[in-house]
């Protein structure tokens, strides 16, 4: 089943919102948010400028937002090292998935096992 419209307009807007104001104004030629979608799922990326040609950015997926058609509700994965996809409650007990995308926007915000931000 194809993503519902409503819901991923939610998304585009509450994502649109957080990652402007995540990143100040003065470091967006430094390093920008984004996000795109893959079916059912939106993939949230860091872009930077390429060390060697500044002027190409390079993009970098750093966490990934499922969404359950069935049960109207977000999950949370993670990437590891290997690019491999995990769930994020694996991590963190009792934290699962949500029917409010800002609940999961801001448990990435938080970060409070690292492996978002550093």
């Amino acid at each position: 089943m194809k993503l519902p419209k409503e819901a991923k307009r939610e998304a585009q807007i509450k994502l649109s919102t957080y990652f402007h104001e995540k990143i100040p104004e003065e470091y967006r030629e430094e390093i920008n948010l984004d996000y795109n979608f893959w079916g059912n799922n939106v993939n949230l990326v860091e872009k930077r400028p390429h060390w060697r040609e500044p002027d190409e950015w390079t993009e970098c997926r750093f966490a990934q937002f499922r969404y359950d058609p069935e049960t109207k509700k977000w999950s949370l994965l993670w990437l590891d090292s290997s690019g491999n996809l995990h769930p994020y409650e694996e991590l963190v007990p009792g934290f699962g998935p949500a029917e409010d995308l800002a609940e999961l926007i801001e448990e990435v915000d938080q970060d409070p096992t690292g492996i978002f931000w550093g």
